[in-house]
């Protein structure tokens, strides 16, 4: 692969997602509409690789909550079976819907998560306000009801997945924990299942530019690592604000020239 600005570019664009995704996550806004800037990436294309770019960094964060899942092992299993299960669907959907249908929901997508990412804040307020971690199983009401909640959660993920850590914590607020850290290691385990399985599906499919995927994937973790000190000095509003501002910027710019078009 000869190494050219467009490189450096999506690089650079890996590093600051990596760097970002370990303070506030929201990564795949930044990765997705990168990818679509490089000649001859399609927008399926596009989607497909940066979920593959980015597993890497799901594991590396779910690794380090590694600690806090001893206690929660059936909570694994309430998230895990319909993750693996939604996360496959939504990959196929895409596969299935192609680059013209997909090319038309990418504005949508892309303004919803970053929707989802401006709720991130009050969820998690809601969620330290008043639920008790130590409610007994038995106590916990709606367990079904928040499998079901995640696999809509993982179609979503699979199909494009920004944003879907903020809907994870609210499932598991209605599971009645509060603990955040214990929270965020069962969102990272669940958003590794719907990632990997999303990524294994688009490889079978052939739709992942792998020299550009590979890259990436070293950005993101580089990123993570390196650049989350420079995040954190940042704060977390900044860095969110940062993340909604490209967005919407993104987004709407999308739009804009989708409706041109028509």
């Amino acid at each position: 692969m000869t190494f050219s600005l467009t490189h450096l570019f999506l690089f650079a664009a890996a590093l600051l997602a990596g760097a970002i995704n370990s303070v506030a996550g929201g990564g795949t806004l930044l990765t997705f509409p990168a990818l679509l800037a490089a000649p001859h990436v399609s927008y399926v294309m596009a989607n497909a690789t940066s979920t593959v770019a980015l597993v890497p960094g799901s594991v590396s964060a779910f690794w380090g909550y590694r600690q806090e899942m001893g206690r929660g092992r059936r909570e694994l299993l309430w998230l895990g079976l319909p993750s693996l299960a939604g996360g496959v669907i939504g990959a196929k959907l895409v596969l299935r819907a192609g680059d013209e249908v997909f090319a038309h929901l990418v504005p949508w997508l892309i303004l919803g998560a970053t929707a989802l990412f401006m709720l991130n804040e009050p969820v998690r307020r809601w969620v330290a306000r008043g639920r008790r971690e130590e409610a007994a199983p038995s106590a916990r009401q709606g367990v079904l009801g928040v499998m079901l909640f995640q696999f809509v959660v993982a179609v979503y993920g699979g199909f494009f997945g920004a944003g879907m850590g903020i809907l994870m914590l609210a499932a598991l607020g209605f599971l009645g924990l509060s603990n955040i850290h214990h929270m965020n290691g069962l969102k990272n385990f669940a958003a590794v299942c719907i990632n990997g399985v999303a990524a294994a599906t688009f490889i079978l499919g052939g739709r992942v530019n792998w020299p550009l995927a590979l890259l990436m994937a070293v950005g993101a973790v580089l990123g993570g690592y390196g650049g989350a000190g420079l995040a954190r000095r940042l704060g977390q509003k900044n860095v969110r604000r940062l993340v909604v501002g490209i967005g919407l910027v993104i987004g709407l710019a999308m739009l804009v020239k989708q409706l041109r078009l028509l």
